[in-house]
């Protein structure tokens, strides 16, 4: 499977309002004072001004780019993204204004990929910049650029995969996504087989799928990064009920690699690395197993099955509504057996008021079977910690969640 499967694919339209165990050191939920190397802010807000309306739970970041080895021909551009559940740097090509030269693919036409999420797709070529983000940098990164006016023509295999097509930042939600998830490639099967919907080699007569190396790919930035490359944290204050306007926290970037990211007591999950599963935990809730669940900061609320809420209707599907807020909850489980017990509360998405952008109680329906997404609301009030697989931390070697 697409090691891209959950990045961001369930931050779904919400009528008017958006589409789109502690640490020793630090309390869960307070964040880090940005300035060190290896902490930038992260905000919880209404997103670009580019949305015909307001994002909900949508956490985000800035991240400068320069054109390779250049000090001088760069960018800062913010609204971007912070996805635990997909790979790699993505830019909307509306929001950038860097002339980047597309990446060549090896038989040296163009490269391209198709990105897909679970409400839709996105297209654009590869190219190469160097990443900024806090103190730290990827040199020579791999990203791409979704919507580049100069690949207009989606491959028919990439259209077809979704319900609509996320080329602008009106449709995507953002001005790109940072997918720092628990791996480092976004298809590491596309190396050895050309796979539908994914890398293409294409020139104006149209495009092939094609194998890409590894080093080719578009990939997550931290472990190209020369210091605190093996992972990421993320720490964000809690949330009224009621929602609020905004949330600001931090994005740490290394784990046990500072002083201000030692791991701690937090509760150490592993994830899957095998199977059908790669990547999820298990997530025991209403009698049921589900051994396709995961945190997902790219997901705007929880989503899974219970016949028991009532669902919204017109706009507002598939979320729930409730006539109260209803208190669950949910045991959490690694591959390494260890288990954790989750209180969450369902809240009635349409009479959320529509004034502010963050919504700790907001959950929906799941489209895929035997899945559990602890959306962006997990997030509220902890301190998670994603370690990149086959990097050490002192609690263990990824790829692990904790918190």
């Amino acid at each position: 499977m697409r090691a891209l499967r959950h990045g961001c694919g369930l931050i779904v339209c919400l009528s008017a309002i958006s589409c789109g165990g502690g640490n020793s050191l630090t309390a869960p939920g307070t964040p880090v004072t940005p300035g060190t190397n290896n902490v930038v802010s992260v905000v919880v807000d209404a997103g670009p001004a580019a949305l015909n309306s307001p994002s909900v739970n949508a956490l985000h970041t800035t991240v400068t780019v320069c054109v390779p080895g250049s000090a001088t021909q760069c960018q800062s551009i913010d609204n971007i993204l912070v996805d635990t559940g997909s790979y790699g740097l993505r830019l909307l090509s509306p929001a950038l204004s860097l002339s980047l030269q597309v990446a060549a693919a090896a038989d040296g036409n163009a490269l391209v990929e198709c990105v897909v999420f679970a409400d839709g797709y996105s297209w654009g070529p590869v190219a190469a910049v160097d990443a900024h983000i806090a103190g730290e940098t990827a040199s020579s990164l791999p990203v791409q650029l979704i919507g580049d006016s100069r690949f207009p023509t989606v491959a028919s295999d990439c259209s077809s995969t979704g319900p609509r097509e996320e080329d602008t930042v009106a449709a995507f939600g953002a001005n790109g996504v940072l997918g720092i998830g628990p791996f480092v490639q976004d298809c590491p099967e596309c190396s050895v087989s050309a796979l539908p919907a994914a890398y293409y080699s294409c020139t104006a007569a149209g495009c092939t799928n094609i194998t890409v190396g590894l080093a080719s790919q578009v990939q997550n930035p931290v472990p190209l990064f020369s210091a605190d490359n093996n992972g990421t944290i993320i720490v964000l204050p809690g949330a009224a009920a009621g929602g609020a306007a905004s949330l600001t926290g931090s994005l740490i970037f290394g784990i046990d690699t500072e002083s201000n990211n030692q791991s701690g007591t937090q509760t150490v999950l592993t994830l899957q690395t095998s199977g059908a599963n790669v990547g999820d935990l298990t997530t025991i809730f209403n009698g049921q197993t589900l051994s396709a669940s995961f945190i997902d900061s790219g997901s705007n609320a929880i989503f899974f099955n219970d016949t028991n809420i009532a669902k919204c209707t017109g706009n507002f599907v598939p979320f729930y509504c409730p006539a109260s807020t209803v208190d669950l909850s949910a045991t959490i489980q690694g591959a390494n057996g260890i288990s954790i017990a989750e209180n969450f509360s369902v809240a009635n998405a349409q009479t959320l008021l529509q004034s502010v952008s963050v919504f700790p109680d907001l959950a929906g329906t799941n489209p895929v079977a035997g899945s559990f997404d602890w959306g962006l609301p997990f997030f509220y009030g902890n301190r998670v910690a994603t370690a990149i697989e086959g990097y050490t931390t002192s609690a263990g070697t990824g790829p692990y969640v904790a918190f």
